[in-house]
């Protein structure tokens, strides 16, 4: 029987490192969770809609926490609504990813200043790993912050695994060994003014959340 592989020579052998294998595993098979919370969700069905096809990417959204490895926080964020983000978030399995779409999600938008209840960035509340900017941004736009995740995929390495760069770090800020990690498991509160709630505009906060 005749095959390609026998005319041209090739063989049926791919010599390649594992952390290459794995990445280009995870990174051509995103499932983000399918929640929103304001009107970029909107931008982020459309997104999903024909028109851009995202499953061309394998990103398909999933309707569990515990089988999503991507949360896009779409839309403002509200105090009411941080503690359950950050519920939805821990319930993902690692490796986990967040894209912030929107400048709502980004830096609390144009309702931070003149509102008590809205926290100024979901950054405050859960790491971001992709920022993507906009009011709202277009389905273009959530595509190139995808790709831009999928870039820091590639980089990754299964030698240092983000929980466990976590965990050490928290050690580290809390000088605890090993033991006391494990028989505590605590998460840091955060504070009014770790959310923002300081909304007074005379007082801007000097930090600054990067865009990609």
């Amino acid at each position: 029987m005749n095959i390609p592989q026998d005319k041209t020579g090739e063989g049926g052998v791919i010599v390649t490192k594992l952390d290459d294998l794995l990445n280009w595993a995870r990174l051509t098979s995103l499932f983000p969770m399918g929640f929103g919370l304001a009107c970029c969700a909107i931008e982020m069905m459309g997104a999903y809609a024909s028109g851009y096809d995202l499953d061309r990417f394998g990103i398909i959204p999933r309707a569990s926490p515990r089988q999503s490895d991507v949360m896009i926080v779409a839309g403002t964020v509200t105090f009411k609504m941080a503690d359950r983000v950050r519920r939805l978030y821990e319930q993902m399995p690692e490796p986990r990813y967040v894209i912030s779409m929107g400048s709502c999600s980004n830096c609390g938008g144009p309702y931070w200043e003149h509102g008590y209840h809205v926290v100024k960035g979901v950054d405050r509340i859960i790491p971001v790993d992709v920022y993507v900017p906009g009011c709202p941004p277009r389905p273009e736009a959530l595509i190139g912050g995808f790709l831009r995740l999928q870039e820091i995929i590639r980089q990754e390495t299964i030698r240092e695994p983000r929980a466990v760069q976590q965990i050490m770090a928290k050690r580290m800020e809390k000088g605890m060994n090993n033991e006391e990690l494990i028989m505590t498991n605590e998460e840091p509160r955060m504070t009014n003014e770790e959310l923002g709630m300081n909304n007074d505009p005379s007082k801007p906060d000097d930090q600054q959340n990067p865009i990609v």
